[in-house]
């Protein structure tokens, strides 16, 4: 084997590592031509994210996307792209995605945190009030308000659900780096830390992440809590 297989080869293994999507379906189109908003564009969507993504359910899918029409036809999304975050997967399992619904492609694929106070390995429960340290479930916007605070360079959010996310952007729910999560952490502990509320992401991806989604793009946030999946506006 070439020196330079061997280089290209421990590349590909580093980013998939990083969270960087594999097959790398970045590197490649799949557009969806169907009229937006219509039952063929969102089957279409469906089965397009299904082959670009790796063990996201289906049905989560389909809610994420439902939100998603209802979001933009509201003009909160400019750049056709959807951050979705599964957290009825065990933390130290890969859970958040981001998909540039544009072109078809999975952008990322990487671990996320819960809030402390949220639950353990499993996130179990979820919260809109100040001071609870826990994560909030529902359709969230990003914002263009990056800075460099106490975790590194952070993105602040805005929950767009009553009741359910509204106080996030008062309760300093962003989107920021931390060392205790990634597949490290995971191994050494069975479990990745857990911050205060936020959906944090490795100390590498935060940069990368936050430039891709920042500035009005749509955050999903998921867990089968049946009150939100029965009363959200953005799902019913």
């Amino acid at each position: 084997m070439t020196i330079k297989i061997r280089y290209t080869l421990f590349l590909l293994a580093s980013l998939t590592l990083l969270g960087f999507s594999w097959p790398f379906s970045w590197l490649f189109s799949h557009p969806n031509n169907e009229p937006f908003g219509t039952q063929a564009w969102l089957e279409k969507q469906i089965r397009i994210i299904e082959s670009q993504s790796s063990g996201l359910d289906p049905t989560i899918i389909r809610l994420s996307l439902i939100a998603y029409m209802k979001a933009r036809a509201q003009g909160l999304d400019d750049k056709q792209l959807l951050t979705i975050i599964d957290y009825s997967k065990p933390s130290t399992e890969k859970r958040l995605w981001v998909f540039d619904l544009k072109n078809g492609k999975n952008l990322f694929y990487t671990w996320v945190s819960h809030g402390k106070n949220s639950g353990g390995l499993n996130a179990t429960s979820f919260s809109n009030a100040l001071g609870s340290l826990k994560s909030s479930l529902g359709v969230f916007v990003t914002t263009g308000e990056t800075y460099m605070g106490g975790d590194g360079y952070s993105l602040r959010i805005k929950g767009l659900e009553p009741g359910i996310n509204d106080n996030a952007y008062r309760r300093d729910v962003v989107i920021h780096g931390a060392w205790y999560v990634g597949p490290t952490v995971a191994r050494q502990y069975g479990e990745i830390g857990r911050s205060w509320g936020c959906p944090a992401v490795s100390k590498e991806l935060a940069k990368p992440i936050i430039d891709t989604i920042k500035e009005n793009t749509l955050i999903f946030a998921y867990y089968p809590d049946q009150t939100w999946l029965s009363h959200s506006h953005y799902l019913t």
